[in-house]
């Protein structure tokens, strides 16, 4: 029992870890975040959103990659889910070479987004409309995912890579993670839907979700407005269509 014990400790540290990481992702990508930023819209209207703090890639010819990631929901009081645990994954095949660590953020937009979360696996691009902006510094410019678009998402690149976007990556459900962090089964339903268990160590990432669209409401854009805090309601199921990702680059913050 007691390697059984020093074996689930550490997994759950490794989760805690993802989480922590996670909580500054959402700092970094709301730095300098303003009322009129695309972000700032983006998590106001959001049902949920996906932080994956580091998909690593590295790939000569054949490209692949991964990293964790977790996924939360707002219910109608604007009340923050805890975390449930996934992994992104992709494989490409093609003339590639260099690597590349991305941060990433998914904005969930629909029902249909939350819907196709909470099956075991989803394909970005293919189960549902997904739009990227990707890097650089800033997203007062962008158009990307702005029209019948379940998943919005944003992506910040170090490292050089020549290939493919995130477009056509898996999100699987990594239920040994849910199962360690939480110390039972659970699934992703019951987690940001019922929301039933809890993790006083997420409680800082739920923080930072209203901290940071606070902040970047209260803060004025280009042309001095700053925007009031939308009140979240559920509304009826909303649908998208099917799509392929486009991606493009933006300006600097």
């Amino acid at each position: 029992m007691m390697p059984l014990h020093a074996a689930m400790a550490a997994s759950m540290e490794e989760e805690q870890s993802l989480v922590d990481r996670a909580t500054l992702t959402v700092r970094d990508m709301f730095s300098g975040a303003t009322a009129g930023s695309k972000v700032t819209r983006y998590l106001a209207e959001s049902r949920g959103v996906i932080v994956c703090p580091s998909v690593f890639r590295m790939s000569i010819a054949f490209g692949g990659g991964g990293g964790g990631c977790v996924f939360l929901t707002r219910d109608a009081h604007g009340s923050w889910s805890d975390p449930a645990f996934y992994r992104m994954s992709s494989a490409n095949f093609g003339l590639q070479l260099g690597m590349q660590d991305v941060e990433v953020m998914l904005f969930v937009m629909t029902d249909q987004g939350v819907q196709s979360l909470l099956d075991s696996q989803m394909k970005l691009s293919a189960d549902v409309g997904t739009s990227f902006a990707s890097s650089g510094s800033g997203l007062e410019a962008g158009t990307a995912g702005e029209h019948n678009t379940s998943i919005k998402g944003v992506q910040k690149s170090k490292g050089l890579f020549a290939g493919a976007a995130l477009g056509g990556s898996k999100m699987r459900v990594n239920s040994a993670a849910n199962r360690a962090y939480y110390n039972q089964i659970v699934g992703p339903e019951d987690i940001v839907v019922s929301m039933r268990v809890n993790n006083s160590g997420a409680d800082p990432l739920r923080s930072a979700l209203t901290e940071v669209l606070a902040t970047a409401q209260s803060r004025p854009d280009k042309n001095g407005q700053t925007s009031t805090p939308a009140t979240q309601t559920q509304q009826p199921m909303e649908t998208a269509p099917s799509g392929s990702v486009s991606s493009q680059s933006l300006p600097a913050q």
